[in-house]
């Protein structure tokens, strides 16, 4: 009998797989930080021996959510300027704030409070972009998460950067401090296509061929944007990345509400993944993306909160529900996105679209072990028939009680291990006063 560190045995088992499996009686062994396997609890028992045995006999466990797409600081400004469009909210408000108040403590404040909704919601991966990212990435593994860390990039001069070259060699640097970190990986972050010209985005295009990274960006996020890059430079943003280089299947492309079936196209035949941030969209009336439309063309599409100012919160588990809701609305087929792929676009597809897939997004054997769990017996989510469209259309994130990164237990009946939840949040309130001052 081999001696594990953990063996976690919940009333329902969801891996996340091709079979869309729901399986009772089965455990999940774990040894260090990966997965080791699963299987029926009787013969897991019969082989493995742990001190630590988890039995969750009201839970569903599924791999730990992905989120793809957010700007982790900017939950510091939550809040902070509702109910205008886009440009508005970002020239008018954001980015002036963003100018006065943005530092290296601003960022660690901000992060900390990010990682503790998203452990608390049952999110063990985030995708993020903002201003000192190696802060970011130092919360990150305070916390215990798995983080991609964007280089971001940007024309304009702000406290991070004077100019697109020095973000790109600063983001670098970061990149090679971090190259050994079990839970950090690295993406170019050009913010946009109208906030970044053609010569630092050649740049990022050759950078990310030769070092196989990844690149996230916001594009046809809205209307004005298409129409201001056809009056700019005669085309609209798409064709302009694909002429620069950077369509192809290391592009994460966030948000895609303005989308017409020629592009569909090209982006499927390019392996391009878009990311849906369906909340987000909405609140700033940004317009709809066609998941339907791109899952059918066999597009990758996973899942994004945005950050916590334009959301307003970073809850993938209700993300999850509105994407699949928007989805079946806008194709007028109720069985478009069920809760099965649903949960997949939170999870595996995720992880495919960081070139993660090989270690997270699904929970089988000799990948890491990120879960979570999800209690089930809750008023709201009773009686469970099928406990996926009781997760996806039913649960709330105060449900998830327990939260494991690289096999360490994160949160633990619904109280984080790493973080100091009341401090973290006595910071952000420092911070509400000043700027609200």
């Amino acid at each position: 009998m081999q001696t594990v560190d953990q063996i976690i045995q919940p009333h329902w088992l969801i891996p996340v797989d091709t079979r869309q499996s729901v399986l009772l009686e089965h455990a999940v062994v774990v040894d260090q930080d990966e997965i080791i396997e699963y299987g029926p609890v009787a013969a897991i028992n019969a082989r493995y021996d742990s001190s630590t045995r988890i039995v969750l006999d009201n839970h569903a466990l599924i791999p730990g959510l992905v989120n793809a797409h957010t700007h982790t600081a900017m939950t510091l400004l939550r809040g902070f300027a509702d109910d205008m469009p886009l440009m508005q909210w970002l020239s008018e408000h954001i980015w002036p704030t963003e100018a006065k108040w943005v530092d290296r403590a601003f960022v660690e404040a901000g992060a900390n409070l990010a990682c503790a909704e998203m452990i608390k919601g049952g999110t063990t991966c985030f995708n993020d972009m903002y201003f000192f990212p190696d802060v970011v990435a130092r919360c990150a593994e305070t916390a215990g998460m798995r983080a991609c860390i964007g280089m971001i990039v940007i024309d304009f001069p702000t406290v991070w950067a004077q100019n697109a070259n020095e973000y790109i060699n600063k983001g670098l640097a970061m990149r090679d401090q971090v190259r050994h970190s079990p839970l950090i990986t690295t993406a170019f972050a050009p913010h946009a296509p109208y906030t970044v010209s053609d010569e630092p985005l050649q740049r990022i295009a050759t950078l990310s061929a030769e070092l196989d990274c990844q690149v996230h960006t916001h594009v046809h996020e809205t209307a004005h944007e298409v129409e201001e890059s056809n009056a700019r430079y005669g085309m609209r943003p798409l064709e302009r990345l694909a002429q620069l280089g950077l369509l192809g299947p290391r592009l994460l492309a966030v948000h895609m509400t303005q989308l017409l079936p020629g592009e569909i196209q090209t982006i499927a035949e390019c392996g391009v993944h878009v990311v849906h941030c369906p909340e987000s969209n909405m609140k700033l009336a940004s317009g709809f993306c066609p998941m339907s439309k791109l899952t059918a063309a066999g597009i990758n599409v996973c899942i994004g909160t945005d950050g916590a100012s334009s959301n307003n919160d970073l809850d993938l588990i209700g993300e999850m529900r509105m994407a699949s809701l928007l989805a079946k609305g806008f194709s007028q087929d109720p069985a478009t996105l069920n809760a099965h792929k649903t949960l997949a676009a939170a999870t595996i597809n995720g992880a495919k679209a960081l070139g993660l897939e090989h270690s997270i997004g699904s929970i089988e054997a000799g990948k890491k072990a990120d879960m979570a769990a999800i209690d089930l017996s809750h008023c709201a989510t009773q009686p469970v028939y099928h406990p996926v469209s009781q997760i996806v259309y039913s649960a709330n994130r105060d449900q998830v009680s327990d939260v494991w990164v690289a096999g360490r237990r994160v949160l633990e009946n619904g109280v984080l291990t790493t973080l100091d939840l009341d401090r973290i949040c006595a910071v952000a309130g420092e911070w509400h006063d000043k700027i609200s001052a």
